[in-house]
């Protein structure tokens, strides 16, 4: 499995410019918009769940599971920059991620941040 299968966000020059961040360095907020967020629950898949299980008697990487959570949270970030693009944002600040489990069933996965209208100084 190569390098993207197990990483995330944004290519370059997004229109939508999702950051960890509370600012942006030359850029000011015109405008915020408030709270977006993208959420998305994934189950699991049972031959997933039993090699989960069984690579957990050796230890070491559950790459399945890793791969799945990485489309489940991009999917959730996806969610959210549709949301904050269709409020008149473009982009959104303190960006973070919520993981829990969903009713012990698969995982929840909430993308959210401050959907604001940014421009460059």
């Amino acid at each position: 499995m190569g390098i993207e299968e197990f990483g995330g966000g944004q290519g370059p020059r997004p229109e939508v410019l999702v950051v960890t961040t509370n600012d942006v360095p030359g850029h000011r907020v015109t405008e915020v918009i408030g709270e977006v967020f993208g959420l998305t629950v994934r189950s699991r898949h049972v031959g997933s769940q039993i090699g989960a299980g069984l690579k957990s008697l050796v230890g070491g990487e559950l790459k399945g599971l890793t791969k799945t959570l990485v489309e489940t949270r991009n999917e959730a970030m996806d969610r959210l920059v549709e949301q904050a693009r269709a409020r008149g944002a473009n982009g959104v600040l303190a960006f973070r991620f919520d993981v829990a489990q969903a009713a012990d069933v698969g995982t929840e996965v909430c993308a959210y941040g401050t959907a604001v209208v940014l421009a460059r100084e």
